[in-house]
Protein backbone atom coordinates (compact mmCIF):
# COMPACT_ATOMS: atom_id res chain seq x y z
CA UNK A 1 0.00 0.00 0.00
CA UNK A 2 2.97 2.52 0.80
CA UNK A 3 4.28 1.79 -2.34
CA UNK A 4 1.38 2.40 -4.22
CA UNK A 5 0.56 5.79 -2.94
CA UNK A 6 4.24 7.12 -2.92
CA UNK A 7 4.12 5.71 -6.67
CA UNK A 8 1.19 8.19 -7.17
CA UNK A 9 2.39 11.05 -5.34
CA UNK A 10 5.17 10.52 -7.62
CA UNK A 11 3.33 10.72 -11.03
CA UNK A 12 1.01 13.16 -9.35
CA UNK A 13 4.03 15.70 -9.01
CA UNK A 14 5.69 14.64 -12.85
CA UNK A 15 2.25 15.29 -14.04
CA UNK A 16 1.79 18.97 -12.62
CA UNK A 17 5.68 19.70 -13.54
CA UNK A 18 4.50 19.12 -17.10
CA UNK A 19 6.54 16.06 -17.30
CA UNK A 20 3.63 13.80 -18.76
CA UNK A 21 2.11 13.61 -21.80
CA UNK A 22 -1.74 15.50 -21.35
CA UNK A 23 -4.94 13.26 -21.89
CA UNK A 24 -4.78 14.27 -25.67
CA UNK A 25 -0.94 12.97 -26.64
CA UNK A 26 -1.12 10.19 -25.19
CA UNK A 27 -3.78 8.49 -26.93
CA UNK A 28 -4.07 8.08 -30.18
CA UNK A 29 -7.25 9.51 -31.26
CA UNK A 30 -8.97 7.23 -34.69
CA UNK A 31 -12.19 8.46 -36.54
CA UNK A 32 -13.27 9.90 -39.67
CA UNK A 33 -11.10 12.61 -41.34
CA UNK A 34 -12.29 14.83 -44.58
CA UNK A 35 -11.06 17.81 -45.98
CA UNK A 36 -12.00 20.95 -47.46
CA UNK A 37 -11.06 23.82 -49.65
CA UNK A 38 -12.69 26.48 -49.29
CA UNK A 39 -11.14 30.14 -49.66
CA UNK A 40 -12.63 31.41 -45.66
CA UNK A 41 -10.88 32.97 -42.57
CA UNK A 42 -10.19 30.27 -40.16
CA UNK A 43 -10.84 30.60 -36.31
CA UNK A 44 -7.27 31.53 -35.70
CA UNK A 45 -7.78 34.75 -37.59
CA UNK A 46 -5.19 32.91 -40.46
CA UNK A 47 -6.90 33.25 -43.87
CA UNK A 48 -7.37 29.42 -45.10
CA UNK A 49 -4.54 28.18 -47.70
CA UNK A 50 -5.73 24.66 -48.98
CA UNK A 51 -2.02 24.03 -50.32
CA UNK A 52 -0.89 24.24 -46.95
CA UNK A 53 -0.57 21.60 -44.35
CA UNK A 54 -3.48 22.61 -41.95
CA UNK A 55 -5.95 21.69 -40.30
CA UNK A 56 -8.85 21.78 -38.41
CA UNK A 57 -9.86 20.06 -34.69
CA UNK A 58 -12.16 20.68 -32.24
CA UNK A 59 -10.46 21.10 -29.05
CA UNK A 60 -6.56 20.95 -29.43
CA UNK A 61 -4.78 24.69 -29.48
CA UNK A 62 -3.97 26.33 -32.50
CA UNK A 63 -0.50 25.61 -33.79
CA UNK A 64 -0.17 21.76 -32.65
CA UNK A 65 1.29 19.43 -34.65
CA UNK A 66 -0.82 16.34 -35.94
CA UNK A 67 0.77 13.40 -37.56
CA UNK A 68 -2.11 12.25 -39.70
CA UNK A 69 -2.22 8.26 -40.73
CA UNK A 70 -4.20 7.39 -43.55
CA UNK A 71 -5.49 3.75 -42.20
CA UNK A 72 -6.96 2.72 -45.58
CA UNK A 73 -3.00 3.03 -47.01
CA UNK A 74 -0.41 3.99 -44.69
CA UNK A 75 0.36 7.03 -45.81
CA UNK A 76 0.87 10.03 -43.42
CA UNK A 77 1.27 13.71 -43.32
CA UNK A 78 2.15 16.36 -40.20
CA UNK A 79 -0.46 19.28 -40.24
CA UNK A 80 -0.41 22.23 -37.73
CA UNK A 81 -4.20 23.29 -36.31
CA UNK A 82 -5.69 26.81 -36.99
CA UNK A 83 -8.76 26.23 -37.31
CA UNK A 84 -12.13 24.53 -35.41
CA UNK A 85 -14.18 21.81 -36.69
CA UNK A 86 -15.00 19.27 -38.14
CA UNK A 87 -18.51 20.02 -37.25
CA UNK A 88 -20.09 17.17 -38.39
CA UNK A 89 -21.29 14.26 -36.39
CA UNK A 90 -18.35 11.17 -36.18
CA UNK A 91 -15.67 13.12 -37.85
CA UNK A 92 -12.67 14.18 -35.71
CA UNK A 93 -9.96 16.31 -37.84
CA UNK A 94 -10.54 18.27 -41.41
CA UNK A 95 -7.40 19.05 -43.43
CA UNK A 96 -6.65 21.08 -45.86
CA UNK A 97 -6.89 19.81 -49.26
CA UNK A 98 -3.00 19.47 -49.69
CA UNK A 99 -3.23 17.27 -46.64
CA UNK A 100 -5.56 15.08 -47.85
CA UNK A 101 -4.08 15.07 -51.09
CA UNK A 102 -0.63 13.45 -49.24
CA UNK A 103 -2.97 11.29 -47.54
CA UNK A 104 -4.59 9.68 -50.64
CA UNK A 105 -8.21 10.52 -49.97
CA UNK A 106 -9.69 13.68 -52.33
CA UNK A 107 -11.47 10.98 -54.75
CA UNK A 108 -13.53 9.61 -51.72
CA UNK A 109 -13.80 13.04 -49.64
CA UNK A 110 -13.06 10.80 -45.78
CA UNK A 111 -10.84 8.58 -44.48
CA UNK A 112 -10.77 6.58 -41.60
CA UNK A 113 -7.20 8.27 -39.75
CA UNK A 114 -4.96 8.28 -36.55
CA UNK A 115 -4.38 11.22 -35.19
CA UNK A 116 -0.59 11.95 -33.17
CA UNK A 117 -0.49 15.03 -31.27
CA UNK A 118 3.42 15.83 -31.74
CA UNK A 119 5.85 17.77 -29.35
Amino acid sequence: MKNRVSLCLSLSALALSGGLLSATAARADTGIASYYWQGQSTASGERFNPSAMTAAHRSLPFGTKVRVTNLRNGRSVVVRINDRGPFVRGRIIDVSKAAASELGFTGNGITKVQLAVLD
